[in-house]
């Protein structure tokens, strides 16, 4: 793999916990690999007054407990990090911060180049790109210049068309890379190359031969010390709006004419464009949400959510929701969509399940009232990541008994291959100025014009339910009304080939 041009990574808010726990982690490893540039930093920075060894011995102890090669001395990709301390919200301490930068890229030769990571509140994204113009940061007339913003991408659809007004006023849209973590999972790109370099599978990839689609996203814990913030986002917007719908436009989108960044996020935003609207006056019946209340999972007592720390004990936030719409084009008319996610249900899990349409007689049917299993295919995303095809065998003896069975694949069993972070694969492409794995402003927007109606009609009519599940379960039970007939949800457990019992 080619290496990146030298540059400085400067991260914003490198005092806070991603930095530790995720991107300096992420770069140790990336070192090892010998996969940055021969001159290469990183200066961090924030309000916290900390020496560039204080900053390197807080990070040591990140590497230490969260990179993945953790076998390995660190010493030496230490000392390529730097901190320096000023307040980011006033403009006039840019000045100091450019000049050290400059110092740095002269002592570490990285040529001009420089990508600033916002690892910062929400509330610094229209901030930091302004000061950064006003010393002419943002100018890649002597070397490139790019930005990283972390999500949440907004709060609704008008917020998320102001910002990324806002940051267009100070960079250009290439060189802007809107960070979602799951698009780096190696697993979701995989989903690509499964769809796409397969001859079984593509034929078959379409309202004929498919019945119904679903993603669950699903966490066994509460929302822990994260009360204050998930109490003004809730599941919504925390992870329906970014990653389950960007899982389903991938499962979704057209062959690209090119596997290029243009080309496959141009097929993710016509995805999204085609997404039906679900008007405010039929929200409650396309859409559940609920919020667990206290209960024992595993012999233990859990709190409900409006017991949490922070959180309002009359809050009406969401910490589930199960969803089902439509995606108006030729491939996908007519085929239902099923999207779940949620706090403190049974086990921590995120897989695509596609159900293709049952066999159009009822030859091997005991009972001719109950349609047998359809063929499904898992793409599990994590844990335990692999493939699992569920089809139809005969039972040994007399008759035609048909049971379902299992034929998986398990990236476990690729032995001494390294799996890569999603952090690690993200930051590289960003060096390399590969945008495939990050999300485009029409996309953003897009996403969000299709969840703004729902926000709307649960702010504006609080007559739609907010149902209690009992944590530790797989939320209301009447999420299983959303899909048709006699079928449910798949409801997984940790490990991708079940079997017969399921410990979770």
């Amino acid at each position: 793999m080619r290496k990146p041009q030298n540059h400085i990574l400067v991260i914003f808010g490198a005092s806070g916990d991603l930095t530790k726990r995720k991107l300096i982690p992420a770069l140790a490893d990336l070192y090892h690999q010998e996969l940055l540039p021969e001159n290469f930093a990183v200066l961090g920075l924030g309000r916290t007054e900390l020496s560039d060894e204080q900053f390197r011995d807080k990070m040591s102890d990140g590497v230490k407990e969260f990179a993945s090669k953790k076998e390995r001395e660190h010493n030496d990709f230490l000392d390529q990090l730097y901190y320096y301390s000023f307040n980011t919200k006033e403009g006039s301490e840019y000045e100091g911060f450019r000049n050290r930068l400059e110092e740095l890229d002269k002592e570490v030769g990285s040529e001009g180049n420089f990508i600033f990571y916002l690892a910062t509140p929400p509330s610094m994204y229209p901030l930091v790109p302004k000061f950064l113009a006003e010393q002419g940061l943002n100018k890649s007339d002597s070397g490139f210049r790019r930005l990283i913003v972390e999500k949440p991408f907004g709060y609704d659809l008008e917020s998320a068309q102001q910002l990324n007004c806002d940051l267009l006023k100070y960079f250009h849209e290439e060189q802007i890379y809107r960070i979602d973590h799951y698009l780096g999972k190696e697993t979701v790109q995989n989903l690509l190359v499964t769809r796409f370099s397969n001859g079984i599978f593509e034929p078959l990839w379409n309202r004929n031969f498919i019945h119904h689609v679903e993603v669950t996203s699903s966490e066994d814990i509460g929302v822990g010390g994260r009360g204050g913030y998930y109490d003004d986002s809730g599941a919504m917007r925390d992870m329906v709006q970014n990653h389950l719908l960007l899982l389903t436009s991938l499962v979704a989108m057209e062959p690209p004419t090119l596997v290029n960044a243009e080309s496959i996020r141009n097929e993710i935003v016509k995805v999204l464009q085609s997404l039906r609207p679900i008007p405010k006056d039929k929200v409650e019946d396309f859409v559940i949400r609920g919020q667990y209340t206290e209960s024992k999972v595993r012999g233990e007592d859990v709190k409900g959510y409006r017991q949490e720390e922070g959180v309002d004990p009359k809050s009406r936030t969401e910490t589930f929701v199960a969803m089902k719409f439509f995606i108006d084009n030729w491939r996908w008319a007519g085929v239902p969509f099923y999207i779940r996610t949620g706090k403190m249900l049974p086990t921590r899990v995120t897989e695509i399940v596609i159900h293709f349409q049952p066999t159009p007689h009822h030859l091997f049917s005991e009972d001719k009232e109950i349609l047998r299993q359809q063929n499904q295919m898992v793409i599990r995303i994590q844990p335990d990541e692999g493939l699992l095809m569920k089809f139809g065998m005969k039972v040994p003896g007399a008759g035609f008994r048909v049971q379902d069975v299992n034929m998986d694949f398990h990236y476990s069993e690729l032995g001494d291959t390294y799996l890569p972070s999603a952090y690690e694969r993200l930051l590289l492409d960003c060096m390399l100025g590969d945008p495939t794995l990050y999300s485009r402003g029409d996309a953003v927007e897009a996403a969000w014009k299709f969840i703004d109606p729902i926000l709307k009609a649960w702010k504006e009519n609080p007559c739609i339910k907010v149902h209690g599940y009992p944590g530790g379960t797989w939320g209301p039970d009447v999420s299983d009304d959303l899909i048709e007939g006699n079928m449910t949800w798949r409801y997984p457990c940790k490990n991708l080939s079940d079997g017969l019992y399921c410990e979770l």
